[in-house]
C-alpha cells in the first residue's frame, strides 16, 4: 500500500511539472489543461515515493509523467531532477523524472512481469488507515516472479514521444504521449482507459 499524507507542497506537483515540461521535446509548446488521474507503486524499501500522473494538455493530448519523491538527492541523476518541494509533513523532497530513477524502473518492471497492479493508496484518519479509491486501474501482462534490482539505470533516451530506459538486461519503453505505439514482450495497460498501453518491457 502507498501511504498518502494530508499535506501541502510548495511548490505543488503541478507547478513543478509545468516548470519542467518546456524542456521536454515531446511537449512541443503545449501546456497542462487538467490532471486526469494518477497511480502509485510501492518501493519495497519504503523510502521512495513512486507515482505516475496523467495530464491532459491544451490540445486534448494526454501525457504521463512518472515521478519519484526522495528525502535526499539521488547521486548521478541530476539530469532527471524535476525540482524540489517542501512537504508540510515530510520536509524537503527531491522530485525526479522516474525514467532516471532505478526505484521507478524496478517497480514498473515488477508490475509488468508479475501481472501486478497499482498500489492501494491509504490515508491516516483518526489513527486508522483508510483506503483511498483508485483514480485509475493499471495491470501488468506477465505472470512470473521478478526480484532483482535495476540499480543503476544504465541509459535513458527519448526518441519522439517515447522514452527508453535500459538497465541490467531490461528495456522499458514509456510512451510519454498516451496512445503512442511502443513495442515489447510484456506490457502495463491502463485497464479503465480503453486498454491503452502505458509501458512495455523486453529482455535484451
Amino acid at each position: 500500500m502507498a501511504l498518502v499524507h494530508r499535506a501541502t507542497l510548495d511548490p505543488t506537483k503541478q507547478e513543478l511539472v509545468e516548470a519542467w515540461l518546456p524542456s521536454q521535446p515531446w511537449v512541443s509548446g503545449r501546456a497542462i489543461a487538467d490532471k486526469v488521474a494518477e497511480y502509485r507503486f510501492d518501493d519495497p524499501d519504503g523510502e521512495v515515493g513512486v507515482e505516475t500522473i496523467l495530464w491532459s494538455l491544451d490540445d486534448g493530448t494526454v501525457i504521463q509523467t512518472p515521478l519519484t519523491y526522495r528525502a535526499a538527492p539521488l547521486e548521478g541523476a541530476e539530469a532527471s531532477l524535476v525540482g524540489t518541494t517542501e512537504h508540510s509533513v515530510l520536509g524537503s523532497r527531491w522530485v525526479y523524472d522516474g525514467c532516471g530513477d532505478p526505484v521507478w524502473a524496478e517497480t514498473l518492471a515488477t508490475a509488468i512481469l508479475t501481472g501486478g497492479t497499482q498500489a492501494q493508496m491509504v490515508i491516516e484518519q483518526d489513527g486508522q488507515l483508510v483506503d483511498v479509491p483508485a483514480r485509475m486501474q493499471v495491470r501488468g501482462s506477465g505472470a512470473a516472479p521478478f526480484g532483482h534490482s535495476l540499480t543503476p539505470v544504465e541509459s535513458v533516451t527519448t526518441d519522439g514521444d517515447v522514452t527508453v530506459v535500459r538497465s541490467d538486461g531490461i528495456e522499458l519503453q514509456l510512451p510519454r504521449v498516451v496512445g503512442t505505439a511502443v513495442t515489447g514482450d510484456a506490457t502495463l495497460t491502463w485497464v479503465d482507459g480503453e486498454g491503452a498501453t502505458l509501458a512495455t518491457l523486453r529482455r535484451l
